[in-house]
């Protein structure tokens, strides 16, 4: 096993020599203000049989999980997915997935994922060319507000049963900012990755990180921050290294290179619903003028505003809607174009039939004129459609939708090599819709807090829908077949009565033309 452990901080975090000490075996860190990222790396021989079963049917498999607490992603940490569970997977025959994959989900996240077997449950995403390696062969998405699960998991299948420092790192998760796991059929290796934007107190993190712990053969640790770059493409950035048990002292350091993610610390955006939402909700994605600055791309750059959309199967947007060309239309929303939709598409069927999770959209966003003058928020609407839900006691139910991701997309100078990245974050979903020469400028999520509420702000809106009332237990089941028989006779009784209609308008001409004949032979 081999972790990688590093801190960055801001441009405005303060930093002393005495709050990192490095001894023969340890490095000791007090209150140091910084962004923590850290990725452990098992071999095949570390790994559970249970897991290794399914993973030798994977060409690749990568998890994403964000939390739904608002975060500031430090660079070189910049990118971003929309709060809860992803997977990404491409199975090594395609014509033969693996029946062990949604077991082991919800095994390791939770049983209330919608997941049966990839080929029914996970969706196609759209691969505008071939050459775009990151993009999986599936994915599938599901609203996760805890990982508690994966940590139990975590603690009973990885970690030794004597290893308590293990089982503590393991629980440390559950206050990480996102949690990334991936493995590859060519490294053989799972690597599991978490990122804190903050330490969990507050208050700077104050730990030894001590060699040998988690039974790891290698312990690499950086202590980085932000460095102005030499070109608009490229990240800098400086420092002290260290390789725990090793090295004597922290080697100073600084490098630069090619990101496709990049951060734009002055940007933000509020996502909400018009209200009321009804059966057809409108997305509101409200982006302050101060936001809308272009970003610092290269000069022969071409860039983009552009929003990726993550919706449950309980809600859905209509492709031939969005995908219109009028002008008018488009102009109302402040949308440029849909450029991409995959993942449930069936605009007529109820949730509880379909099988897939949901769908994904990318849509570019329009911005303001150079001329427009206006200092109000520009907003972006998106019309999107609810599917019927099953009916409940209480006559609604509770959808939760998490906040879109919202970037600009900007292209590269030609020549550009965009694969030397130590802290490059592939696999996200929207960023392999893109050429690999695309760079990124994210735009950070900032929900408003009511200082009167004690309630934490969260990047998932909840709707209430309206659903058929119904009783629970078996005079909830007698009433709701009491409405289907109910419904039967009226559309029968319809049916007949537009049978009888029907057989009145064909009797018609014929008693015409026999009363015209009689009434001829009267006037001869």
């Amino acid at each position: 096993m081999k972790r990688r452990i590093t801190f960055a901080q801001g441009a405005d975090s303060a930093f002393d020599q005495d709050q990192v000490q490095l001894t023969k075996n340890a490095l000791k860190l007090r209150g140091l203000d910084a962004a923590r990222e850290e990725r452990v790396t098992f071999g095949f021989n570390e790994l559970p049989s249970e897991l290794w079963a399914v993973l030798k049917h994977c060409h690749e498999i990568h998890t994403r999980w964000a939390s739904e607490r608002p975060f500031e992603a430090i660079p070189p940490f910049s990118s971003r997915v929309a709060p809860g569970l992803h997977v990404f997977f491409t199975p090594v025959d395609s014509q033969r997935l693996t029946e062990g994959l949604c077991p082991l989900l919800k095994k390791a996240f939770s049983e209330e994922l919608k997941c049966t077997l990839p080929e029914i449950s996970f969706t196609t995403p759209p691969l505008i060319s071939q050459r775009f390696a990151s993009v999986a062969s599936y994915q599938f998405y599901s609203i996760l507000p805890s990982i508690s699960e994966l940590v139990t998991y975590i603690q009973q299948k990885l970690c030794p049963s004597s290893d308590e420092e293990c089982r503590n790192s393991a629980s440390a998760l559950l206050s990480a900012d996102y949690v990334d796991i991936d493995y590859d059929r060519i490294s053989h290796a799972l690597s599991v990755s978490a990122y804190w934007a903050k330490s969990p107190e507050g208050k700077g993190w104050t730990t030894d990180i001590k060699k040998g712990e988690l039974g790891s053969e290698k312990i690499e640790l950086g202590l980085l921050s932000s460095q102005p770059a030499t070109e608009p493409e490229e990240l800098s950035v400086g420092g002290l290294l260290a390789v725990v048990g090793e090295d004597e002292k922290p080697q100073a350091t600084m490098f630069s290179f090619p990101s496709r993610h990049h951060p734009l610390p002055a940007a933000d955006y509020t996502v909400s619903f018009l209200q009321p939402t009804g059966l057809h909700p409108t997305m509101k994605i409200a982006i302050p003028r101060s936001s809308l600055s272009a970003p610092p791309a290269p000069a022969d750059a071409t860039c983009a505003l552009h929003s990726y959309l993550t919706l449950p199967s309980p809600m859905f947007a209509d492709k031939y809607q969005l995908s219109t060309t009028d002008r008018l239309f488009l102009e109302s929303h402040n949308l440029a174009a849909l450029r991409t939709i995959s993942g449930e598409a069936d605009l007529e069927a109820p949730d509880w039939v379909t099988s897939r999770w949901g769908s994904n959209l990318l849509l570019e966003l329009a911005t303001p004129a150079e001329t427009d003058s206006a200092k109000e928020d520009w907003e972006v609407t998106v019309p999107l459609h609810l599917r019927y839900l099953k009916p409940s006691p209480s006559g609604n139910r509770t959808v939760s939708v998490p906040w879109p991701v919202v970037f600009w997309a900007c292209t590269a100078e030609e020549g550009t090599k965009m694969g030397v990245n130590p802290f490059d974050r592939v696999n996200l979903g929207w960023e392999g819709l893109f050429g690999p020469k695309t760079m990124f400028y994210q735009l950070s999520p900032s929900p408003s807090k009511d200082a009167a509420s004690a309630i934490q702000p969260r990047l998932v809106e909840q709707l209430d829908v309206p659903v058929l009332q119904i009783k629970e237990g078996l005079q909830g089941i007698m009433q709701a077949r009491t409405i289907e028989i109910g419904t039967g006779i009226v559309v029968l009784l319809g049916f007949l009565w537009a049978l009888w209609k029907l057989a009145l308008v064909a009797r018609s001409p014929t008693k015409q033309k026999d009363e015209t004949i009689k009434s001829g032979k009267k006037d001869k």
